[in-house]
């Protein structure tokens, strides 16, 4: 089974839920860290971890984000990231998958699953600073899932006109990756 990681440069975790009702608050992560076991020709094998650095949320506005960073949304402080890990995988076509696994958030562990699009390898450069220090293989991935955010204890609202809500109760979650090779281990 081939060992990837994941390349904090190009890979990022992007969310929206909505707000006032009527529109789409959008944000991301960069500070992504990740493992990979993964083999195309067995995906049923595969396995993956990964963490976020809580703290690096980003909506473009330096309040909400001071907000979302509190006690009221991911409390960065108590809880500095968010982790999922996940080995049970479903195969759902030729480049389709479903990784279920373990998603933390703000300290709670709930089951999730991931709808996994893998979209192939190829062999790269690998730049440090000026130099070209390749060819590594690289692939992509791009996963997806929805929460329900007070499951996992962020749950800070406000009720507007009409009995709706400042904050939506689903978080849509896109995670794309580039994975590096490290290694290959023929288990």
């Amino acid at each position: 089974m081939a060992r990837w990681f994941f390349e904090p440069g190009h890979t990022a975790a992007e969310f929206r839920a909505r707000h006032m009702m009527v529109t789409w608050v959008r944000g991301h992560f960069k500070n992504i860290a990740g493992t990979l076991e993964f083999d195309h020709r067995q995906p049923e094998r595969s396995s993956v971890e990964v963490s976020i650095a809580a703290d690096t949320i980003w909506t473009g506005v330096s309040e909400r984000d001071a907000h979302l960073r509190s006690a009221d949304f991911l409390d960065v402080e108590q809880h500095p990231t968010i982790d999922f890990r996940g080995a049970e995988v479903r195969v759902g076509g030729e480049n389709e998958f479903a990784v279920t696994g373990e998603l933390r958030i703000r300290g709670v562990t709930k089951p999730a699953t991931l709808e996994v699009r893998y979209l192939g390898q190829w062999q790269c450069p690998w730049w440090e600073g000026s130099v070209n220090k390749g060819p590594v293989i690289r692939a992509g991935f791009v996963a997806k899932t929805v929460v329900n955010r007070h499951e996992f204890g962020v749950s800070w609202n406000e009720t507007i006109d009409k009995g709706g809500v400042v904050v939506g109760d689903h978080v849509y979650i896109t995670i794309d990756v580039q994975a590096v090779l490290e290694a290959t281990d023929l288990r």
